[in-house]
């Protein structure tokens, strides 16, 4: 009889280490996706002033080349997050 609830709990134990795994998975994706986000914001923010002060038009379109695709990342991060972590902009 001990062996059986034995064989139990670790049963019920491996399969709560299972659904553990896969939240931890999720958590680190979670948290890999915002510091993505964060980094291209403050990518963002960097071109944009850069933007502000140049001088020269093919300068400023290479600027606004980078912030376009910035943008487009920033874009499919949301996708990929759906509305669970709004996007901070600044």
């Amino acid at each position: 009889m001990a062996r059986g609830w034995e064989s139990k709990s670790v049963e019920s134990q491996m399969e709560e280490g299972g659904r553990r795994e896969s939240r931890d998975t999720r958590d680190r994706d979670d948290v890999e996706r915002s510091r993505k986000r964060d980094s291209l914001e403050m990518s963002r923010r960097g071109i944009a002033h850069d933007l502000e002060t140049a001088r020269t038009d093919t300068h400023r379109a290479a600027l606004q080349n980078a912030l376009n695709f910035i943008d487009g990342e920033l874009k499919k991060l949301e996708r990929l997050t759906g509305s669970l972590v709004p996007p901070r902009r600044a």
